[in-house]
């Protein structure tokens, strides 16, 4: 079985940038930081691997549960996760396994579960490199911060739409936002 090759794997945060299907805030980078892949191929090959020890599972199984590991922040594309499917059954580290439907489910066969064991330091790494993003993603999250400058547009465009705005009014709501803009500038 044969799987179209691609680019892919990448991520924001603090391991680089990108994202699946090119969905802005789930991996692309704004702001020009540049890209660096999450996992090399052989690290991705380990992660696949010990999460279909774990369960049997399909390509896309397998990017949605790296997706949720990783708080959402980082999701393999398909043209990174099919090849390497294809590596590891080549292998002989996974197999097809009976399923129901069309798609193909892999399971591990001993060969991959001993590769696993052999390298469970290196596999409990890759997996503490998830974490972190999902932690990152976590402390990083600026929605409260983005409902905060949308209740400010809202209230500005409301109050200052009207008529009877008088420009000592525009110049007060000048500098209240002058003053919280400082404020925020000295926080630690």
């Amino acid at each position: 079985m044969r799987f179209g090759m691609g680019y892919g794997a990448w991520t924001d945060g603090p391991f680089g940038g990108g994202g699946r299907h090119g969905r802005p805030g789930r991996g692309e980078h704004e702001g020009g930081r540049g890209r660096r892949r999450v996992f090399d191929g052989g690290e991705l090959k380990l992660v696949l691997l010990k999460l279909i020890a774990d369960a049997p599972r399909h390509g896309y199984d397998l990017i949605r549960e790296i997706e949720g590991l990783s708080g959402g922040s980082y999701a393999p594309s398909p043209g990174v996760v099919y090849p390497t499917l294809t590596l590891l059954d080549e292998m002989g580290l996974i197999e097809e396994h009976r399923s129901e439907g069309t798609k193909k489910r892999f399971a591990t066969t001993e060969a991959g579960r001993g590769h696993l064991a052999e390298a469970a330091a290196q596999v409990d790494e890759l997996f503490a490199r998830l974490r972190k993003l999902a932690d990152h993603r976590e402390r990083t999250d600026g929605a409260p911060i983005r409902r905060a400058m949308g209740n400010l547009r809202q209230v500005l465009q409301h109050r200052l739409m009207r008529d009877d705005v008088s420009e000592d009014t525009l110049h007060e709501v000048a500098a209240l936002i002058d003053e919280a803009a400082r404020k925020i500038e000295r926080m630690k």
